[in-house]
């Protein structure tokens, strides 16, 4: 199992490009489903998430290939598809696969695919995909472990779903670009993903409009075409970056990323002590590594993104003062706490509330991540601290990261992958 080796108190300088972004290449993949032409997406990041949804594609009868236009664009060809099933062996390892359901019922009429691994109805988002697609007329029954769906053709509905989820606006957008009369989705999700799901969408000749607000209009077509689409740069990737160079100390150009996407991150790091300025198609973010610990609280876009908890943690853990952190969206997300300790941190929990006291200092450890952002935290962590740190068990990083060694390497960082 491979190991990253962080040998910290290097700055970082330099610039380096920020890959596509996962959650935006991940249902924009499944996008392809909705037409029989051919889709080319670009900016694709080369993850194990994406490689395992291309499996999945595949197994569906999707024929992919690179591009000759870039080195990073895909062509998807689902022109031929001989199933409309997603195997337990395949939607096990990644929760996005779900996002197959809406376009495969919309289209075909019909879809059988598997519930995520660990994911329990009715406490988890994915009740409420079911709950939105019933209301587009969709008969759902659950059983075996699968998701078994049918509809002649989908019907234009309103839908309120009982809380923000990413994955259900964008698997019910896809759905009820090819239903019949018009869709309302209140308290949709937000994200910048969302809106680029949405633009591709709309190229391929969906009427939508109210993207990247609460409330998105759908106006169902017959049938949607081909389109060459650029996936929107990653902002979280963006957003790791700018926390390792703020802790370590630097002065680092990030190539591609959009400011406009990360404004409650960098309010943060520049309230911290970091410097960040931005224009069009990059920003740039200097410090000392002198910084102080900063209070923040996660919710849902445009606020601070829970998926940026972890990283931004590891900056107060060695920053001056305290700092309260606190997480609203995910009840498991404080697993890289213990982790954190181990190399010297200063943290109590209570409950969904983390209080972080700055040490000046974290000494070198053997870690080991629990989770994809939790791994972005401890390499940050890694990199200031005294001594050598192994974070263990990163495949959980190469599921959302793009080369994240090579690229802190390039910046001057001590590390290295051991297989």
């Amino acid at each position: 199992m491979d190991k990253l080796r962080i040998r910290g108190g290097r700055r970082l300088n330099g610039e380096i490009a920020i890959a596509g972004a996962k959650n935006a290449a991940l249902p924009e993949l499944c996008a392809a489903l909705l037409t029989a032409e051919p889709v080319t997406l670009a900016n694709v990041p080369k993850l194990h998430d994406v490689q395992t949804m291309l499996k999945l594609l595949r197994v569906m009868g999707v024929a992919t290939r690179p591009s000759e236009s870039s080195e990073d664009a895909l062509v998807l060809d689902a022109g031929r598809i001989v199933s409309r099933e997603a195997p337990y062996d395949l939607v096990k390892t990644m929760r996005a696969s779900i996002l197959v359901l809406g376009p495969l019922l919309a289209r075909f009429g019909e879809a059988r695919v598997s519930l995520p691994g660990g994911c329990a109805i009715g406490t988890r988002p994915v009740d409420q995909h079911i709950k939105g697609l019933q209301a587009m007329g969709a008969d759902i029954v659950v059983e075996h472990g699968y998701i078994i769906a049918r509809a002649e053709r989908l019907k234009g509905a309103r839908i309120t779903t009982d809380m923000v989820t990413v994955t259900g606006t964008e698997n019910l957008l896809m759905a009820a670009t090819l239903a019949d009369g018009e869709t309302v989705l209140e308290n949709a999700a937000q994200e910048p993903e969302v809106p680029d799901l949405a633009e591709m969408l709309i190229a391929m000749g969906a009427r939508i409009e109210g993207h990247g607000t609460s409330r998105i209009r759908i106006e169902g077509v017959r049938e949607l075409h081909g389109v060459s689409h650029r996936v929107v740069p990653d902002r979280i990737e963006a957003g790791t970056f700018l926390c390792a160079v703020a802790a370590a100390g630097g002065d680092v150009v990030l190539r591609g990323a959009r400011a406009d996407h990360l404004e409650a991150v960098i309010d943060k790091l520049r309230e911290a002590g970091a410097s960040i300025e931005a224009g069009d198609g990059w920003v740039r973010v200097a410090s000392d590594g002198k910084l102080r610990a900063v209070s923040f609280r996660t919710s849902e876009y445009p606020a601070f993104p829970t998926d940026m908890q972890a990283q931004l943690m590891a900056v107060d853990c060695i920053g001056e003062g305290s700092a309260s952190i606190a997480e609203t969206i995910f009840e498991s997300r404080f697993n890289h706490i213990p982790e954190l300790m181990r190399l010297g941190a200063r943290i109590e929990v209570d409950g969904r509330v983390a209080l972080v006291q700055g040490t000046p200092r974290l000494s070198g450890a053997t870690v080991m991540a629990t989770d994809l952002r939790a791994s972005a935290g401890l390499v940050i962590a890694g990199l200031v601290a005294d001594g050598e740190t192994i974070v263990d068990r990163i495949y959980h990083l190469d599921r959302g990261y793009d080369r994240m060694e090579v690229k802190l390497r390039e910046l001057g960082a001590d590390i290295e992958r051991l297989r």
